[in-house]
């Protein structure tokens, strides 16, 4: 028998419990360098119960951006502009959920699951061009990184809130 692993986060609206199955991460939207923005990102997406004070269950997903620069030797945890992980949550929440996203959900078999599907998929990607082939080894090798990724290299990450670079 297997044990669900699952963490839980205190906040203003309510209690919000994640669960280490794969159907609740979902990792996407995958920036590669090009002028302006010359950094890589991946947008991960969260699934969790939320027990409101008033005995309501809901269900939500919200989102967050990992991002990294060239070398892969910085990462910094930014919000996505709608439906963000550290959206109206106050600085101890947000520090919470930083936590949870370091200690816990990085460590995780269902995010590691979503990074090794997006790696699949881009090793039988159909390339043709010289430029296409840098792109995706270049994906590939950041994939990779992110699953090498420590506790604390997010908990020492920086947090841009709303970082977005208009392209």
């Amino acid at each position: 028998m297997k044990v669900l692993d699952a963490k839980i986060i205190h906040t203003k609206y309510g209690i919000e419990t994640y669960m280490d199955l794969v159907k609740n991460v979902e990792a996407r939207d995958i920036h590669f360098p090009s002028e302006p923005a010359l950094y890589y990102e991946i947008t991960v997406g969260v699934e969790y119960l939320r027990l409101r004070k008033e005995k309501y269950y809901d269900s939500e997903k919200n989102y967050f951006k990992i991002r990294m620069n060239l070398n892969m030797d910085s990462i910094t945890l930014s919000e996505t502009k709608t439906e963000s992980l550290f959206a109206v949550k106050d600085k101890c929440e947000r520090e919470a959920t930083k936590e949870l996203v370091g200690e816990w959900l990085i460590q995780t078999n269902a995010f590691r699951q979503a990074i090794q599907k997006l790696i699949d998929e881009k090793k039988v990607e159909n390339v043709q061009t010289e430029e296409d082939i840098k792109k995706v080894l270049g994906t590939i090798r950041f994939l990779e990184r992110i699953l090498e990724i420590k506790p604390e290299d997010v908990l020492s990450a920086k947090f841009d809130r709303k970082l977005e670079v208009c392209c």
